[in-house]
């Protein structure tokens, strides 16, 4: 449901100058920015963090984007920009529920959010925190930092996380009241962390009196110099501070710079600092005529020349920007910082690559070597720059030559080594294999897409609704990761195990094994009730240990994999393959990781298929089952429920009778699925019946139902439209709650969008008002009030959506008003996927005579 209330100044408004996040940026959308940034800049920096960032709720209700992302690149980190609040991530749940989440370590994640660790199998902490003002749920605050096993977050950082989004969160209050749109419609805007250990560039500069051979320091110099030098001084006090060839370089400089042509010189000397080390610095000499007659006698050229030299110089730090060392290594080194963005490339690089530094530095690595874009070597990227441990990969650039390439995180970025390899390293084919050159290096392409399925399996696993879609989705990516034929999930129930899903078994194999209870001795019992997975690399080995258990005609390996979610034993999975094989240590950590995620996605499908009857009957119950008749007008309603996820949600129409000669139109939409949404829906139906029997103004029926709301405090929202008719004159009063414009067909066949007065949606302000729109239904017109899941589509413009119901509305023509409203309704019951449920309620007011 998207809100259509009257809009404020948002990231499109203002000066239409373009904005970090893509939009136009105006003063509102700037202000936004820059308070979400400032806000996660502090929490990252209090709690020892090196990366965070602030995710914001969109337009799409129940759909949150990353507004800012601190020390990371936004395009490495794409498929985290998008957060439904319906999935089981901490960010999602911290939004819900409005408490915080600290995770001190990779165990402690795997235990409470295992989808978290599929998606992001890297060691890190991580704090998130709500941002709320009042009951008003702007987003999350998160921060990223190194790890604390078996430690958990200390109370202090607690409180600085928690501080700092009731900060941020009245703040966005405040921003909201001077008429910003606290929503984030596009791409996160990425910040830097300020620099770690190098020190900042400084700047100084000195004015040369050639005659007098006197300088003038600024400063800025004296600051660089560190030690006690009177200003002004001959210039060798100062040289004295360089190193002899350098003092000499500086000498030639002045010499060069007061020749025939008289440009500038540019010349990078080393300084000998206050602490005993050498900096280096670039000086640029400028000739000019003194202003004043210089004392004659002897001076530095030997001659008068009234030529004063005005020095500029950069203290250029220490850090990775600037230095030459690297130059004289023999290998290829490159550096980037926390974004991403190449800062630093040897001349051996260059020479490696083939490209120039010009055309390297500055941009993003992905950008620059095209290569670092494929999924294995961002999945370097992530976990380098995530973990803070240093990684080893063989790539292949643009069909090239091999190249080992070795990462070094720090704080502040990350440098690169890069290695030509004659042969690429081999996989071992077992634990003591030939032809592998360093243990320590990863993989290559088989290897590598076989470590991605499980992701994969992750992902769709938290899509999956039904039993049957996850099993489904473990044949089709759990399988096929790891080589595997056979499959039986087998689910808990009265103490019996019963077979729910099987595949690749000869017909009528595992029915022996249907309903067998707890207390058998038989591996697929056994590794539910110990919790332990049971590999077995050959049926022989299988028989050893379970005499007398029936096998099937293969000879291959057996995995079985305890279905455990929090805790509570859901059943057991049973993957069967082809020929004996080893489960390495790693193979069989992501296998039982991953049961975790079966049984989660289980015994939420057992929850789904109890709460999907009962919040179908409900709605049942609750949506009208016939429309009152009224002569000279007559009704058509339709409600489709959505097909992702829960099939029923909080959409609703009816028709009430007043009482007093009129009908009113009503149809609505609360946030959210399922038996929560459904419920809600009723409460405010009967609210609006009973406002409306009581023969209130319609603007008055939209304020008590929006303060009940409020009073009911569900944690959800509601748009609402209510149209009172009057069936003799045709007079129409309609007030709107957030709610899409209704649409007219007039007797002609044209069609407009009704310019209804909106307020705010249902359950938000106490105080909010529903200004009242006054039109008229002409006898042969067609009013349509519809539910934004009719109009909405991903990737489509709302505005494009409501066109195209228009032309649907004029299409329908003469059409019998139940007629029109499935021909109005036909594309979405087409439509294999539907986000979102749809109602449409048609009226229409006919002639006397028909």
């Amino acid at each position: 449901m998207t809100s259509h209330g009257t809009p404020g100044p948002g990231p499109a408004g203002g000066t239409g100058r373009p904005s970090q996040n893509g939009a136009a940026d105006g003063p509102a959308s700037g202000a936004l920015t820059w308070t979400l940034a400032e806000s996660a800049l502090r929490a990252v920096e209090q709690v020892g963090g090196y990366a965070g960032g602030v995710y914001l709720r969109s337009g799409t209700p129940g759909l949150l984007r990353l507004a800012v992302l601190v020390g990371l690149p936004g395009p490495l980190f794409r498929p985290w920009w998008r957060m439904h609040t319906n999935r089981p991530f901490p960010i999602a749940e911290v939004h819900r529920s409005g408490q915080s989440v600290h995770l001190p370590d990779v165990e402690e994640a795997m235990r409470r959010f295992p989808q978290l660790v599929a998606s992001l199998p890297f060691p890190f902490a991580s704090l998130y925190a709500p941002v709320v003002a009042g009951r008003e749920r702007f987003g999350v605050l998160v921060a990223l930092r190194p790890p604390t096993p078996g430690v958990p977050v200390d109370g202090r950082d607690r409180t600085l996380m928690t501080q700092g989004a009731l900060r941020l969160g009245t703040a966005l209050a405040d921003l909201s009241r001077q008429g910003t749109t606290v929503e984030w419609p596009g791409d996160p805007v990425c910040v830097q962390q300020s620099t770690a250990g190098a020190p900042p560039v400084r700047f100084g500069s000195f004015d040369w009196d050639l005659d007098s051979g006197m300088v003038t320091m600024d400063a800025g110099l004296l600051g660089i110099l560190g030690a006690e030098v009177p200003s002004p001084c001959p210039i060798d006090v100062l040289t004295a501070l360089l190193e002899p060839e350098d003092g000499y370089a500086l000498w030639a400089a002045a010499r060069q710079a007061t020749g025939p042509d008289g440009r500038p010189v540019v010349r990078r000397i080393r300084l000998k600092g206050p602490d005993g080390g050498l900096h280096l610095l670039e000086v640029s000499t400028r000739a000019r005529k003194s202003p004043s007659e210089a004392p004659s006698g002897n001076h530095a050229w030997g001659t008068h020349t009234g030529l004063r030299l005005t020095c500029t110089l950069v203290d250029l730090g220490t850090g990775l920007i600037g230095s030459d060392a690297t130059d004289r290594l023999p290998r290829a080194i490159l550096a980037i910082d926390r974004l991403g963005r190449v800062t630093y490339v040897n001349e051996r690089t260059e020479r490696l690559l083939g490209r120039p530094r010009g055309a390297l530095a500055g941009r993003p690595l992905w950008e620059a070597l095209p290569w670092f874009s494929l999924p294995f070597h961002e999945e370097q990227l992530r976990a380098a720059l995530i973990s803070g441990e240093p990684a080893r990969f063989l790539a292949r650039p643009e069909q090239g030559r091999w190249l080992t390439v070795s990462l070094h995180p720090g704080r502040d970025g990350l440098t690169m080594v890069l290695v030509p390899e004659d042969e690429p390293v081999q996989l071992p084919q077992s634990s003591g294999a030939a032809g592998r050159k360093d243990d320590s290096l990863s993989l290559a392409d088989d290897r590598v897409s076989a470590l991605y399925r499980p992701v994969a399996l992750a992902i769709a696993l938290s899509e999956a609704v039904t039993a049957r879609q996850v099993s489904a989705v473990v044949t089709e990516e759990l399988l096929p990761a790891f080589g595997g034929r056979q499959l039986a999930i087998y689910l808990l129930s009265d103490r019996r195990l019963y077979l729910a899903w099987e595949t690749g078994f000869p017909p009528g194999f595992l029915e022996p094994f249907d309903g067998v209870a707890l207390d058998e001795h038989v591996p697929g019992v056994e590794t539910l009730t110990t919790g332990r997975p049971l590999f077995f690399e050959s049926m022989e080995q299988l028989s050893r240990t379970y005499p007398g258990l029936p096998l099937d005609a293969h000879s291959g390996a057996r995995a079985f994999l305890p279905l455990i979610a929090s805790g509570r034993p859901v059943g057991s999975c049973i993957l069967g393959f082809d020929r004996p094989r080893g489960f390495s240590p790693e193979e069989r950590a992501v296998l039982t990781a991953l049961a975790g995620l079966i049984a989660q996605a289980l015994e939420r499908a057992q929850r789904y298929d109890t709460e999907s009857a009962v919040a179908r009957g409900l709605q049942d119950a609750l949506l009208p089952h016939r429309l009152p008749v009224w002569e000279g007008v007559d009704t058509v309603g339709r409600y489709l429920p959505g097909t992702q996820g829960m099939d029923v949600g909080g959409d609703w129409y009816d028709v009430v009778e007043t009482g007093h000669g009129r009908l009113a139109l009503v149809i609505g939409d609360v946030q959210g699925h399922g038996v929560a949404a459904a419920a809600t829906m009723g409460q405010l139906r009967s609210a609006v019946r009973a406002f409306a029997l009581a023969g209130h103004r319609p603007q008055d029926v939209m304020r008590g139902t929006n303060r009940l709301l409020i009073d009911l405090d569900p944690g959800q929202f509601a748009s609402c439209c209510y149209v009172l008719l009057d069936p003799k004159t045709g007079e129409l009063r309609g007030v709107r709650a957030g709610h899409p414009q209704p649409l007219l067909l007039q007797p002609d066949g044209t069609t407009e969008v009704v310019d209804l007065a909106g307020g705010m949606v249902l359950g938000i302000d106490d105080r909010a008002s529903y200004p009242v729109t006054r039109f008229r239904l002409a006898p042969g017109a067609v009013l349509a009030l519809f539910t934004d899941g009719l109009v909405e589509q991903p990737g489509r413009d709302i505005d494009e959506g409501i066109e195209q119901l228009r032309r649907a509305l004029a299409a329908t023509g003469s059409l019998p008003l139940a007629e029109a409203a499935d021909r109005m309704t036909r594309e979405a019951r087409q439509a294999t996927s539907r986000p979102d449920d749809i109602a449409l309620l048609l009226a229409a007011r006919w002639p006397k005579h028909r």
